[in-house]
């Protein structure tokens, strides 16, 4: 008697992600921009993601980064202190703690203006995803908060694009000092405001400080219209909501 033929195995190939093609929309500045660039020309798209030190900014970007370029996009990473214009100068600056808030603040200007030339405006031309770890929003927030002119930083920020979508994450100051002390064992000193004189505690004025910072946001957010992300809930939860939404903004949908 012949032995009974085995059942043969199908073989499924692996799911492929499904590919968005991201639809173009009219890109403008904030202000006069840089002289020169056709916007028009810019295809690609500017996320940015917002958030102070310990907000889970990183890791978000870093899974909106793995989920964009295994669909089949082509992306390019910004953020403060990226520049190989200023930023070892900026950061050996900081390091001694003694900088007045207009060099402060014109260090960074610096920085994100060589950026916007060099990195963002060539990827967005090539058609790139630019994820952005920071902005404009931080910049100004911190700088308010410090007592500078609404009005001059507007104009210090008028070569900004304006992005496809922003998402500040936001967490209470009380758990960022947790998760800060969590990952640094300490706590920064500009991060801390501790040049703004709100505490000789450090501990303290980190609390001060991050809520002065985040009711600035939350007026920015009435002038700029971003979305603000519950960054109490677990990366997972926030993940899944920030890729629901950056998957509208790249087929051109409200998100």
């Amino acid at each position: 008697m012949p032995a009974p033929r085995k059942a043969k195995r199908l073989l499924t190939a692996p799911r492929t992600p499904e590919v968005r093609i991201p639809r173009p929309t009219p890109k403008r500045f904030y202000g006069e921009g840089i002289p020169g660039v056709d916007e028009e020309k810019l295809r690609g798209k500017l996320i940015v993601v917002e958030g102070a030190d310990g907000s889970g900014r990183s890791t978000q970007i870093a899974q909106l980064v793995q989920w964009l370029e295994g669909s089949g996009h082509a992306t390019v990473q910004v953020g403060l202190k990226r520049s190989t214009l200023v930023s070892e100068e900026l950061n050996k600056a900081q390091d001694g703690n003694i900088l007045s808030r207009t060099t402060l603040s014109l260090f960074y200007a610096t920085d994100f203006a060589d950026q916007v030339e060099n990195i963002m405006l060539p990827a967005l031309k090539a058609g790139f995803m630019v994820l952005a770890d920071r902005y404009i929003y931080t910049l100004m927030a911190r700088d308010l908060v410090r007592g500078m002119d609404e009005a001059w930083l507007k104009n210090l920020y008028a070569i900004a694009l304006v992005p496809d979508a922003v998402f500040y994450l936001n967490i209470s100051p009380e758990q960022l000092v947790q998760r800060n002390f969590a990952k640094n064992k300490a706590l920064d000193y500009w991060e801390s405001g501790m040049d703004l004189g709100l505490s000789r505690d450090m501990f303290d004025s980190f609390l001060k400080y991050q809520s002065l910072v985040e009711q600035r946001f939350k007026r920015l957010q009435a002038i700029y219209g971003f979305d603000i992300i519950d960054g109490n809930r677990t990366p997972e939860e926030i993940h899944a909501e920030l890729q629901r939404k950056v998957a509208a903004v790249l087929t051109g949908q409200t998100h």
